[in-house]
């Protein structure tokens, strides 16, 4: 039987994804978290124990990230979904860190909302998902100038035609206090 590399399949279905203009999901978010950016180095894993790469990528976790996902996504418990996210203990990765950004920005607590985008992006700086997010958040507060900043940053990242850009260009045209939704 073979054995499949979860964290080289998922990437290659991502990559896969994205090549065909499937980016809709991925602008609500990806129920998949990436790898912590300590594993990748050049865009290839680096060689390590396997028992640490299991614990990282171990399937309760997969399991409680899909869940804190659909609170946010699916039953809009914003609360909830903060709460479910802390207890993880993995809220260095991007993705975690992300949502509970993007949470704490649907309760209207701006402030809090903007830590935890910033704590993504030093977890990685091309994380693309907190670009966007980050960039409508610039939005709802009236900074247009760094919304295109975050635009910008994301063509630099997945190109003008990922769903992550278009969704952040698609705000952005609209006129000046329109209700975004997302």
């Amino acid at each position: 039987m073979i054995r499949y590399n979860r964290l080289g399949v998922l990437t290659a279905a991502l990559l896969f994804a994205l090549s065909l203009g499937a980016g809709s999901v991925l602008a609500a978010g990806d129920p998949e978290p990436s790898p912590p950016r300590s594993d990748v180095k050049g865009g290839k894993k680096k060689s390590g124990d396997k028992k640490e790469d299991k614990k990282k990528f171990d399937q309760e976790f997969l399991d409680l990230y899909r869940a804190a996902y659909q609170t946010i996504y699916d039953r809009h418990d914003y609360a909830g979904a903060i709460s479910q996210l802390k207890t993880l203990g993995h809220d260095d990765r991007a993705d975690v860190a992300n949502l509970i950004g993007y949470a704490y920005r649907k309760l209207g607590n701006y402030q809090v909302s903007q830590v935890w985008y910033e704590r993504a992006l030093k977890a990685d700086p091309n994380h693309v998902r907190t670009w966007q997010y980050y960039g409508l958040w610039q939005l709802e507060r009236g900074n247009r100038e760094q919304a295109q900043y975050h635009l910008t940053r994301i063509a630099s990242l997945c190109g003008t035609g990922c769903a992550e850009y278009r969704a952040l260009a698609d705000a952005l045209n609209k006129p000046p206090g329109t209700t975004l939704v997302y």
